[in-house]
């Protein structure tokens, strides 16, 4: 018996499959074919998890206590740690009551969305922007505002753009500083800034800091809610241990906001995911509660990755790249290559350009249209020295063949 239903509900088939995982995936089944690929597609550390933090995964996995459910919101235990860790990295002195343990990054920004969005609430959402935002976004009933910037602005947006795209529905804001994909880190005096707007306009803001700790040169990270104190009671705080501790695979993310906004989100945990697992919290327990020498030692070779590949890239006609303060990615202007003859194809746009890249080069990016922003392209500077040398060097081989 026939019926009009669809099989897929609107809403998931209405999502787009994240590009970044995509390019990641294809490049690993070109490698698993034998191709030589160089990726720079994912935003991972390549390096490993601290020793230290492996080994107490090891000691819980033989401990039965954690063979068995956890609270929803977190082991207190951590729940508190990372209260202790956010008043000392960061200066936002919160309670463990309002810290949420989620199953990572991804998941403690779906959480939020789904908690403070109502179906039509409109979501200010600067771009470039990572991938998942709107998507979770529209999942929450939500409808995402885009407010461009570019190179001419380092890539941050101020108020006036803010204010010029606020409308009747407008109820929040995300910000990211430092930024996936742009790298870009706003000074102190605009978070403030913008801080203060939000709050005398009765927005919410959620501020992503998962790359807190990866800022470069004289910048600084500042938390808004830190900077701009009248707008804590309105803004929920993404973190986690991913980047700062090369913890990608072990899933631990969490939110930081008021107190019932927290518990409202740990009450839709419980009916979703329940609490992440034990092993995976205790070595993040582990992570925030010991130093940050592991972050200092990546973030001194990002650093010189992060000078190589932007020298590099510059040096390849019709490439423009802006220096990266925070994160480690490089987000460089590929316009200058757009409808020129590369490889027996002359692509039109970043996304056509992107396949030609891997085709004809084996080296994979990810397409500006990923974050909102067609002519760009981002690559990952957290892989090997040689791997990221080879890579670029291959990208100028190709692109300084290009004919117009």
């Amino acid at each position: 018996m026939s019926t009009a239903f669809p099989r897929i509900s609107r809403r998931v088939a209405a999502v787009t499959e994240s590009t970044t995982l995509a390019i990641d995936a294809r490049a690993k089944a070109l490698r698993a074919a034998g191709e030589d690929v160089i990726g720079f597609g994912a935003g991972e550390p390549d390096f490993p998890t601290p020793p230290a933090i492996v080994e107490a995964a090891a000691v819980a996995c033989r401990d039965p206590r954690n063979h068995r459910y956890t609270p929803a919101a977190g082991l207190p235990e951590l729940r508190q740690a990372i209260a202790a860790k956010t008043a000392r990295d960061s200066g936002l002195v919160v309670e463990p009551s309002q810290v949420l343990v989620t199953n990572g990054g991804k998941h403690a920004i779906y959480n939020a969305f789904a908690t403070l969005l109502d179906p039509g609430d409109e979501v200010l959402l600067p771009a470039p922007y990572w991938t998942t935002y709107p998507e979770s976004i529209a999942l929450a009933g939500g409808v995402a505002v885009m407010v461009a910037a570019d190179e001419s602005t380092g890539f941050r947006v101020g108020v006036e753009e803010l204010e010029a795209a606020r409308g009747p529905r407008t109820k929040m804001l995300v910000f990211v500083s430092p930024s996936n994909p742009t790298g870009a880190v706003y000074p102190r005096e605009e978070i403030e800034a913008i801080g203060r707007w939000a709050a005398e306009r009765g927005l919410w803001v959620l501020t992503d800091e998962i790359y807190e700790h990866l800022v470069y040169g004289g910048d600084a990270h500042h938390s808004m809610p830190v900077v701009a104190p009248d707008l804590a009671d309105r803004c929920v705080v993404v973190n986690g241990v991913a980047k700062t501790y090369a913890m990608t695979g072990w899933r631990v993310g969490w939110i930081i906001g008021p107190p019932d906004v927290v518990a409202a989100a740990a009450n839709l945990q419980s009916q979703s995911t329940s609490n992440v697992a034990n092993v995976s919290q205790r070595a993040a327990l582990a992570a925030v509660g010991g130093d940050l020498s592991a972050v200092a030692a990546m973030r001194e070779v990002f650093d010189r990755r992060r000078r190589l590949m932007v020298g590099m890239l510059e040096a390849i006609p019709g490439v423009t790249c802006v220096e990266p303060e925070g994160a480690f990615y490089a987000f460089p202007s590929l316009t200058g290559l757009l409808g020129c003859s590369i490889g027996g194809r002359r692509p039109a746009t970043t996304l056509e350009l992107a396949e030609v890249i891997l085709d004809q080069a084996r080296v994979a990016i990810v397409p500006g249209e990923a974050f909102g922003a067609p002519g760009y392209a981002r690559l990952s500077y957290a892989l090997a020295d040689d791997d990221l040398i080879e890579g670029v060097s291959r990208l100028a081989k190709l692109l300084g063949e290009a004919k117009v």
